[in-house]
């Protein structure tokens, strides 16, 4: 059933289901900027606290969607985000036909295509908005987004996705193809942090200094954006999870998967997605992925 998008105001209601740590930054950043938000988490906690800042707890998706008029889904997988749209009391069952749903999760293309096709049938419109940044970037509204849908679904929310992001990438009409960019540098971050994790652990094995083995790279043809930002963690012994290891472990399978439909086969990203599993079988899995580091290093398993 094809349904125009509705005709937005500058500002209007926004629910967002999933309000952990990337969720809840997007709801603080946008109550921060003036917009109506309502929430709803299976963790009441959460969503209480962000009431505390202005937004209004639903009980359910349904309750949530009835009130607004594009619905964030900022969930973990595939399974969760089946159950938050079309579970029992989901988000399809009450936003109203015209409305959209973004996709932030990093989940297979194929999924979001169904997704999309689902939510088509009922009249509503998916945006494939994977995002990538981190928690402090949300909360600013300088994480990026990439963005494929429609262009009147795009351009009827041109204003919220500016509110949440900075960039905004504008990768194509097709949803998945938001979903397909995000593995793709999401298979670059796990290769690029297993390589980071490598050196160092080799710098350490042969009696270098490590933290003075990384300043070097920070400033040298080694350099990665996540080698800094987790290698620096890893040394300080700082393996709060900021970056679940589950969650890269889950990208860069997803990635390899991808990859593999398309018939292609590289030599690095299998490697990487095959260590991040290893990791989990070893029990790193509730740590931040900047613990790949002690995992390569030998080292007995860090204090959680």
């Amino acid at each position: 059933m094809a349904v125009a998008p509705v005709s937005r105001d500058p500002v209007f209601a926004v629910g967002i289901v999933g309000v952990g740590n990337m969720g809840g930054a997007m709801a603080a950043n946008l109550l921060a900027r003036g917009w109506p938000v309502r929430v709803n988490d299976l963790d009441a906690a959460k969503t209480q606290v962000l009431g505390s800042f202005g937004a209004f707890p639903s009980v359910s998706g349904s309750q949530l969607a009835m009130n607004c008029e594009a619905v964030i889904v900022c969930v973990v997988d595939a399974a969760q985000t089946q159950d938050v749209l079309f579970g029992p009391d989901g988000v399809a069952a009450g936003l109203r036909p015209g409305g959209a749903v973004l996709l932030c999760p990093t989940i297979a293309p194929a999924d979001v295509e169904r997704f999309a096709a689902r939510l088509a049938e009922t009249g509503l419109h998916a945006i494939d908005a994977p995002m990538s940044g981190g928690p402090a970037r949300a909360r600013e509204g300088t994480m990026s987004l990439m963005v494929a849908c429609a262009d009147a679904v795009f351009e009827a929310h041109r204003n919220l996705l500016a509110a949440l992001a900075n960039p905004v990438f504008r990768i194509s009409q097709r949803p998945g193809d938001g979903a397909r960019t995000k593995l793709v540098n999401n298979l670059l971050a796990g290769i690029n942090l297993v390589g980071a994790a490598e050196a160092l652990a080799l710098a350490e094995r042969m009696g270098l200094d490590p933290a003075t083995t990384q300043a070097v790279i920070e400033q040298s043809s080694g350099q990665s954006w996540i080698g800094t930002d987790r290698m620096s963690r890893a040394l300080a012994g700082d393996l709060a999870p900021r970056a679940h290891m589950t969650l890269l472990a889950k990208d860069t399978g997803l990635a390899v998967a991808m990859a593999q439909r398309a018939g292609y086969a590289g030599p690095l990203g299998e490697k990487a997605a095959a260590l991040f599993a290893q990791a989990l079988q070893a029990g790193l899995g509730g740590l931040d992925d900047a613990a790949v580091f002690h995992f390569l290093r030998g080292a007995a398993r860090p204090e959680q």
